[in-house]
């Protein structure tokens, strides 16, 4: 299917501004930058909207807790952002976060988990690991439902949330409903057909994601474990179901799928679904572009189906 035609024409103008790409950034002149870039979601009401900092392994994790309008206790979703752990934070994810909030009628909770290359992995992981830890001991007191939880994230994010349900299993950790993994990094070798076929002018480039990994997991050492890369995992059974979304002109589309095969051939209730004609980042947005819409809907369908089972 060809590209999106407000794909096509948001990069036609990104392709315009003629901007340095993140890979020529330092990490903070890429946080600014992609900060600069996001839309504003104000308008996307939420009925209660509130931050506050928890105690996490090394240092307090600020989180922000969306809350939907009605009675409780809700079933809640653990949202991880992405940026390849170098950039983004709580207000690049606000859109997405607002919008399942609403439509699956869930407690979303958004991690600001540190980042690279200030804290190298797991850093990150051990914060979105800790923070799911404090919503489970904590689910009463925001009016949430501990039976009922799941996590996910949109690509680093959907790598942290894959790494978290396999840490959770392996520690007898929370126990966790469901996972949504959007367009996730699960393979840190970087080499597949997607990415020869989408290497740049699609968003996201393959200069920019080794230059995310060198930032995250400097040694290859590190990359090479489950946790950094959860599709080099010997085991991968007993996970909880999961939704892997992916792009068709993404670097990452292949791992996604190939991470959903491997899930599946460990006994693990999976839902793989390619979304045609779109680029890495349609998910988050879905607020701005109506070609994410149908991928916003189909996850927030799930989360309510896996909430509701």
């Amino acid at each position: 299917m060809p590209l999106h035609p407000e794909f096509e024409a948001m990069l036609a103008q990104l392709a315009d501004a003629e901007g340095p790409s993140f890979s020529e950034m330092s990490p903070a002149e890429a946080r600014q930058v992609y900060s600069a870039m996001q839309s504003p979601a104000e308008h996307i009401a939420v009925h209660k909207v509130q931050n506050r900092d928890i105690q996490g392994p090394v240092q307090a994790i600020p989180i922000r807790i969306y809350t939907p309008g009605g009675t409780g206790p809700f079933p809640l979703f653990m949202n991880y952002h992405g940026g390849g752990w170098v950039i983004g934070d709580l207000d690049t994810a606000d859109a997405q976060c607002r919008q399942v909030c609403n439509l699956a009628n869930c407690i979303v909770v958004s991690v600001d988990y540190r980042l690279a290359p200030e804290h190298i992995f797991p850093a990150a992981l051990d914060d979105c690991y800790a923070a799911t830890c404090w919503v489970v001991d904590n689910a009463v007191s925001i009016n949430a439902d501990a039976s009922r939880i799941a996590v996910g994230g949109d690509s680093a994010g959907g790598n942290l949330a894959a790494a978290v349900t396999i840490r959770a299993r392996d520690e007898n950790g929370p126990s966790i409903l469901f996972q949504l993994l959007v367009y996730p990094v699960t393979d840190a070798r970087c080499d597949s057909d997607s990415y020869r076929e989408n290497a740049e002018g699609y968003l996201l480039t393959r200069e920019t994601m080794l230059w995310f990994w060198q930032h995250y997991a400097p040694s290859k050492a590190q990359r090479m474990t489950h946790y950094a890369s959860p599709a080099l995992a010997s085991d991968l059974s007993n996970l909880p179901p999961a939704f892997v979304m992916t792009a068709e002109f993404d670097p990452l589309r292949d791992e996604g799928e190939a991470y959903a095969a491997l899930l599946e051939n460990a006994g693990v209730e999976v839902n793989c679904k390619r979304y045609p004609g779109l680029i890495h980042g349609f998910f988050a947005l879905s607020h701005v572009l109506s070609a994410g819409e149908p991928g916003m809907q189909d996850a927030c369908d799930a989360l309510k189906t896996a909430f509701n089972q």
